[in-house]
């Protein structure tokens, strides 16, 4: 293990998130609110010991893949403990656990937040709540094409065989170019949605914030209600569209933006993706649309909207999916668990997982009526190494023990079985809101303190695709070699 080159890494990576509160310092000073100071407290702590401990561990010292591991595990883990810092020292959120919650909630995108009402919060700090996001968005990017399948993890890993380097579309041979370029059209798709919103009519902050929650797929709002406030199907159309896009693998958009939008149509993910949503949207609306006194647009839009926010693990509302027909919610519970398309800034198990175990389940019941025959499972059009499917068993099964654990401990806790799970799933899915106390219309607030860092746990695992967690509780991995 090189401890100075990893201990240098999370310093950098403080550092910067330090330098990100400028713009909420910024924009607190501006209206006047009293948080700019602790918005700069947190900035000079954070910049100045990350500066410190970056220059005592200075050298270019060699990682190795095990250091990978480490630096992606605590650095998640050190950016969400330092974006706590303005909530705690503000008062805004004056319980540490609290803060460390709704900061590890932003930064991972699952927008899970134990506010019971965002509206009390100063314009400095919802921006900064709303920033961790998008910032956290575009790491989670960079983190699962460019790093993980360099780790043998992760939706990408597939990938790796076929694609040396750090992306499967080749976009460049090196880390930095590629993280280079995902930046810019992470950047540009979010400046698009920004114009669109205010050309819907909403407010230029508004509008900011939640192009910025939008795109990292995370669904922290400026308003209680969530998009359902605003009370305008050209907003929720606007924000149907940009998180159905950001559900998507952005090096398709890379492709598409050099001019081959049939990349998207030759991507077989992004075709599964299509059909989950369109039969999660045949059912839920169809459930719906049987209920007395409904207006048809409005509940196929309520409809859409709710699908491809939980499919995405935006979590965004317009109603509360709660009331619903029980075949409804059942669907949205199954979306919270398949997730968007790998190389995404959604969470879940993934769209190609989905795709891999599907036709690997079917060649198992060919191979019983053809038991010498050999059925490769194909994926784009290539064959899948057999270690990857291994890999992707493991990593189903590992979704479900851990869900079963954390759902059981959080019983353990006092919480109501639906309640335990629906959070367990919130969080471990990086959903953000979930079923029973913890609703579209509940907050997490009233989860014990040991059960909020129970779920900040299942956030980590499931934004880092529970293998780059679980791997640094293995004796093996701490022994020398």
């Amino acid at each position: 293990m090189n401890a100075l080159a990893v201990t240098r890494v999370l310093a950098l990576l403080v550092f910067a998130t330090g330098a990100a509160m400028l713009l909420p310092m910024l924009i607190s000073l501006g209206y006047g609110e009293a948080e700019w100071k602790w918005f700069g407290a947190s900035l000079l702590v954070s910049c100045g010991v990350g500066s410190l401990v970056a220059w005592l561990c200075r050298g270019r010292p060699e990682l190795r893949n095990r250091d990978g591991f480490l630096i992606v595990t605590l650095g998640w883990l050190f950016v969400g403990l330092t974006g706590a810092m303005p909530f705690w020292l503000s008062g805004q959120i004056p319980v540490f656990t609290d803060a460390v919650f709704e900061s590890v909630s932003g930064f991972t995108t699952t927008g899970a937040s134990i506010l019971p009402d965002v509206e009390v919060l100063g314009r400095g700090m919802a921006l900064w709540r709303c920033m961790i996001q998008w910032l956290g968005g575009m790491g989670i990017v960079v983190l699962s094409v460019a790093i993980l399948p360099i780790l043998g993890v992760g939706g990408m890993q597939l990938f790796q065989a076929e694609a040396p380097g750090p992306s499967p579309d080749r976009l460049t041979p090196r880390i930095k170019e590629t993280a280079r370029l995902l930046w810019g059209v992470y950047c540009l798709i979010s400046a698009v949605e920004f114009l669109a919103l205010m050309l819907c009519g909403m407010g230029w902050f508004d509008a900011l914030a939640h192009s910025f929650t939008t795109m990292a797929t995370g669904g922290f709002s400026t308003k209680a209600a969530s998009i359902g406030h605003y009370q305008s199907p050209a907003i929720e159309y606007v924000v149907i569209f940009f998180m159905f896009a950001a559900g998507i693998n952005f090096s398709l958009h890379y492709s598409a933006m050099r001019g081959r939008l049939r990349s998207y149509f030759r991507d077989s993910e992004f075709k599964v993706y299509i059909t989950v949503i369109s039969l999660a949207m045949l059912v839920v609306a169809t459930t719906n649309l049987i209920l007395p006194g409904v207006d048809t647009e409005e509940q196929l839009r309520a409809s859409l909207f709710q699908v491809i926010s939980i499919v995405t693990t935006t979590g965004f509302a317009t109603a509360d999916y709660e009331l619903w027909a029980p075949a409804a919610v059942f669907v949205l519970i199954m979306l919270m668990f398949i997730g968007a398309c790998a190389g995404s800034t959604g969470g879940g198990m993934k769209n190609v997982r989905l795709l891999l175990l599907t036709r690997h389940s079917i060649n198992e019941l060919r191979k019983m009526i053809h038991p010498q025959a050999v059925f490769p499972v194909r994926f784009n059009h290539r064959a899948v190494a057999p270690d990857i499917l291994t890999n992707i068993l493991g990593f189903v099964l590992l979704l479900l023990l851990t869900t079963i654990a954390a759902t059981f401990v959080m019983t353990l806790l006092g919480l109501d079985l639906l309640t335990a799970f629906g959070a367990v799933a919130a969080t471990i899915n990086n959903i953000g809101p979930g079923i029973g106390g913890v609703g579209p219309t509940d907050h997490f607030g009233h989860i014990p303190a040991v059960g909020k860092w129970v779920l900040v746990f299942c956030m980590l695992l499931g934004r880092l695709e529970l293998f780059t967690v679980l791997v640094l509780l293995t004796p093996d991995f701490w022994r020398r070699t």
